[in-house]
């Protein structure tokens, strides 16, 4: 019988190749099965392809959510993850866990046609997701936002800085996982668009700084997500006065040399790139 920990998840989520711990309680309820599940649970385990909610765990017991728990892919990671928070002592430090490996990820970009010769033509990088992210707020749609410790801090400050001087910022997205980003080629190929089309909006999976925790997209109210007339906005006219004040950047401004489309709602935290 596996042990169970005793301390639960609060503002973090653990994150393994296939498999995110979340804290139970800012999860959507999707069932009424899920309701009963996650009553009195602290954690929940999600299956990041899909998103599909595998486990909820509570102080007394382990409660399956599939059949054939035990054999999910990558469930051992998963637990792993949770026993390194039960043994930190001192306070767990999501940046000192590190990132992911990166070995799966030309899986999904053999499925795009993609092989080595698009980080050299985009001059983009790749990169690995954190192992460990902190919670920033909600998004514009009351969705967990995810980021990084460092920019997690710097978000909810600089966020709090602009409302003073009236200004609303609210997050768009944060955090993308690899499989995300899959998802969003996924769903705009069975639309009829090809990948050389999402290429100018969307980086390659393994090519986002979304997939890093240290870049969000940002909106006010009143305009439309992502889209180029934010630029006209008091809120974009904040931050480029302020935003480099708290450590964010803009990533792709006009004629960029990435190839990508001129993105005034997209910001990165830190001074250095992460392409």
């Amino acid at each position: 019988m596996r042990r169970l920990p005793a301390r639960a998840l609060k503002t973090l989520l653990l994150n393994t190749a296939q498999i995110e711990l979340w804290p139970a309680d800012v999860l959507r309820v999707r069932s009424n099965a899920d309701a009963r599940a996650l009553a009195g649970s602290h954690t929940v385990l999600r299956r990041k392809q899909d998103g599909r909610y595998l486990a909820a765990v509570s102080a007394h017991a382990i409660h399956p959510l599939v059949p054939g728990l035990s054999r999910e892919p990558g469930i051992d990671d998963a637990w792993d993850a949770l026993d390194r928070l039960e043994g930190a002592t001192r306070g767990f430090d999501a940046e000192a866990q590190g990132t992911l490996p990166l070995h799966a990820l030309q899986e999904r970009l053999d499925e795009l046609g993609l092989d080595d010769t698009y980080g050299e033509r985009s001059g983009l990088a790749l990169v690995a997701e954190p192992a460990a992210l902190a919670f920033a707020g909600r998004d514009r749609y009351r969705r967990p936002l995810w980021l990084t410790s460092a920019a997690a801090r710097a978000w909810l400050v600089m966020q709090r800085a602009a409302y003073r001087e009236g200004i609303v910022l609210e997050a768009i997205s944060g955090y993308r996982s690899h499989d995300y980003q899959l998802g969003i080629f996924t769903r705009k190929l069975a639309r009829g668009q090809t990948v050389e089309e999402i290429l100018t909006v969307n980086a390659a999976p393994g090519y986002s700084e979304h997939h890093g925790g240290r870049a969000l997209d940002i909106g006010t109210p009143g305009e439309p997500p992502a889209e180029e007339s934010f630029e006209k906005t008091k809120a974009f006219a904040w931050l480029t006065r302020h935003a480099i004040d708290f450590g964010f950047v803009m990533s792709y401004p006009r004629d960029n040399p990435h190839g990508i489309v001129y993105e005034p709602w997209h910001w990165r935290f830190g001074r250095t790139t992460l392409a």
